[in-house]
């Protein structure tokens, strides 16, 4: 059913590259949703009403909220679809990490909820109603609840939603809530033991603790989280492999939702080739990531000076210089200031966050480094990270 609902309802539904077909992708799965609550909602309230069971016809109320979160699942990618308007030039995507993060809220809410309830049962222990129709509807209830965990969970990870991982976890959640309650159900009709309300207990915190994982995972796009390695590796890799290409740095990749990714980069390319033919370069590398890979590439185009016969020997003991003193350091922008009686070597250092705050002993070191080769030499750094 997982793989036959999107063969059905989901034009060209392996292209999921395309931005159309991710939106489709998530606007089916709160659509199912909303049906697999809905009619769970019509079945217990029907077997509530005929057996007179309260905590049936309450559970079925209970189907009636967690539609709401298909619903915001629903309308997030359907407003993530907006193009880009004057007030919003990069466009609506992020709006998919919003419903994720409402999700996420409606999760946390939930939990709490469930701890203040439980802590009621536990201090005021009631019996626990049990007969064959409460079992058969949380059986049931458990069974649908699996699979739209499933279903929710496998197309999260083939469109790499947050969202639909985020709606996964709260099917999870249900299931694990309706197992602890009927499990509470037959030890009390076994043993005359009342222990709902420390299972609750137990199920609302691990509730609570999803509810926070989640909201982290949404929110970390939203505040600007920094791109995968991997990503940043297959960027940089595609760009060396263009002709002419020398080197890059500067690389920033800005997420404003899915499929709208922005990056900017500095490409090093020979100052003695022709600008035009370089610049007709750049134009086909922006133009090129668009295409395969749907990234707006903004390209700053750096001319190197390679004939130049000191520069080069400078250059090539600075690096040595840095990398001894931490692989993880790079230098780049690295360029030669003469005067008549000393001369600048100018260039900046990319350095971990960690080290930001040694920077000037970085500096003096660097400088002690270049100085006990030639005495004329000065470093003017400026540092990235």
């Amino acid at each position: 059913m997982t793989n036959l609902l999107p063969r059905l309802f989901i034009r060209d539904y392996k292209n999921l590259e395309d931005p159309a077909v991710r939106s489709a992708y998530g606007k089916l799965a709160g659509m199912v949703g909303i049906f697999c609550n809905m009619l769970l909602f019509a079945a217990k309230l029907a077997i509530g009403l005929l057996s007179g069971s309260v905590s049936i016809t309450a559970d079925a109320v209970n189907n009636l909220s967690d539609a709401s979160s298909s619903v915001v699942t629903l309308l997030g990618f359907k407003l993530a679809e907006k193009p880009a308007d004057e007030d919003h030039p990069y466009g609506h995507a992020r709006m998919e990490y919003l419903s994720g993060l409402a999700v996420a809220a409606l999760i946390l809410v939930i939990g709490v909820e469930l701890v203040k309830s439980s802590i009621s049962k536990i201090i005021h222990p009631e019996p626990v109603s049990f007969s064959p129709a409460l079992v058969v509807v949380l059986a049931l209830s458990m069974a649908v609840k699996l699979w739209m965990c499933h279903f929710n969970s496998s197309l999260g990870r083939r469109i790499n939603s947050d969202t639909l991982k985020a709606t996964a976890a709260d099917s999870r959640n249900d299931v694990i809530t309706t197992g602890a309650v009927l499990l509470a159900a037959i030890v009390a009709q076994v043993t005359n033991l009342y222990i709902d309300g420390y299972a609750g207990l137990l199920v609302a915190l691990f509730i609570l603790w999803s509810g926070v994982g989640i909201a982290k995972d949404t929110m970390d796009p939203l505040l600007g989280l920094a791109p995968s390695p991997e990503l940043v590796q297959q960027i940089s890799d595609e760009i060396r492999g263009y002709d002419k290409v020398l080197g890059l740095h500067d690389l920033m990749v800005h997420d404003y939702g899915p499929g709208r990714r922005f990056a900017s980069v500095h490409v090093e390319m020979d100052s003695q080739e022709d600008p035009l033919l370089c610049h007709d370069i750049i134009d086909d590398i922006e133009h090129d990531f668009l295409k395969k890979h749907r990234i707006h590439l903004v390209i700053h185009y750096d001319p190197v000076i390679t004939d130049d016969a000191e520069l080069n020997e400078m250059r090539t003991l600075t690096e040595q210089v840095v990398q001894e003193m931490d692989p993880r350091f790079t230098l780049h922008d690295f360029r030669m200031v003469r005067g008549p009686g000393h001369t600048n070597l100018v260039f900046d250092l990319v350095i971990p966050f960690e080290l930001h705050e040694k920077r000037r002993e970085i500096a003096r070191q660097i400088n002690e480094r270049i100085k006990a080769v030639d005495e004329k030499y000065n470093v003017v750094i400026t540092f990235d990270h």
